[in-house]
């Protein structure tokens, strides 16, 4: 990697991704690309920022040439619940630009990271120790796409060569960017409102055990994934990668450690419910591991400490 296009970089896991691509690389080598969501300042202070609509192949083969971009991190993309609310824009975002994404890697060359999701699995794939390779039937228009994407990518590196890559992530828990309509988005929120008001009212039941990670991880992963001697990959699209399982009265007892007067109680979403429901309780990433040496480093006490003391500095510094 030499010139990196991060596509959805005002996003959840792109604006940490930049950041730490840019340290890596260096900052007026990895040009961030937002469409609807304001960047944050950094974004735009630290190195090239360009809008950019994924759905317009031409304004991303524009981009690719004018940046003489040979790696992209296609990150642009709608969260699961938000999906669900409008199916048809979520195809259109979703596949549309990642097949025009990876239509203009194979006319110019480029690499592509392209990030699935437990959600690409379904309710009839074994929700514990899910494996590598399983029954992928997903039952919402999130899973659909992921799934279909993983598929396309396959194609893609074995019809035309593009070095296409990727993994499938568990919810992501990070303190830099607000929840974005996710399904594991409870485990975000429960931070600020635990740090505001010492109580939250979870949109999941107890007992709905779900694969998490923490963001550095996340970014990790798809860092060393991308630097790995090809040679080294059986697979490509995608890895089961995951750090951690709990439910949310774990998660709020692992909070109640720091904030001892922490009350959590629940008023349950059906439709984020029903996503949570069909999705895995926690994936075998023996694949990753033994492919590409990956190993998490955050579990959920180290991520609670971790969260704690990030999320309270920042909300302090907003005050």
């Amino acid at each position: 990697m030499k010139r990196i296009l991060v596509t959805g970089a005002t996003g959840q896991i792109g604006s940490e991704l930049v950041h730490a691509l840019r340290l890596r690389y260096g900052s007026d080598n990895v040009v961030a690309a937002g469409h609807q969501k304001a960047p944050q300042q950094s974004l735009i202070e630290e190195g090239p920022f360009t809008t950019l609509d994924v759905t317009c192949i031409e304004a991303i083969n524009a981009t690719v040439q004018h940046y003489r971009i040979d790696t992209i991190f296609h990150l642009a993309a709608l969260l699961s619940a938000v999906s669900e609310k409008n199916p048809q824009r979520a195809w259109k975002v979703n596949m549309d630009g990642l097949f025009n994404v990876l239509e203009v890697s194979r006319e110019q060359r480029c690499a592509v990271f392209f990030p699935s999701s437990i959600g690409a699995f379904g309710p009839d794939t074994p929700r514990d120790n899910t494996p590598q390779d399983t029954l992928q039937r997903p039952n919402t228009m999130y899973g659909v796409c992921k799934v279909s994407g993983e598929l396309l990518c396959d194609y893609y590196f074995s019809r035309f060569g593009v070095d296409t890559r990727g993994v499938r992530y568990p919810g992501l828990i990070s303190y830099e960017t607000p929840p974005g309509g996710g399904t594991t988005d409870y485990a975000v929120e429960i931070f600020y409102h635990a740090i505001q008001n010492k109580s939250y009212t979870c949109f999941l039941q107890q007992g709905t055990y779900l694969d998490m990670m923490y963001m550095p991880d996340a970014i990790r992963a798809a860092i060393e994934l991308m630097e790995t001697d090809v040679s080294r990959l059986k697979h490509r699209n995608a890895f089961n990668i995951t750090a951690m399982s709990f439910a949310p009265e774990e998660l709020a007892e692992s909070i109640r450690k720091h904030i001892p007067g922490f009350r959590m109680d629940y008023n349950v979403d059906p439709v984020r419910q029903a996503i949570a429901n069909s999705w895995p309780r926690h994936m075998d990433d023996h694949a990753a591991r033994t492919e590409w040496g990956w190993e998490s480093q955050f579990d959920l006490e180290q991520m609670t400490a971790h969260m704690l003391t990030q999320l309270t500095a920042k909300l302090s510094a907003t005050l």
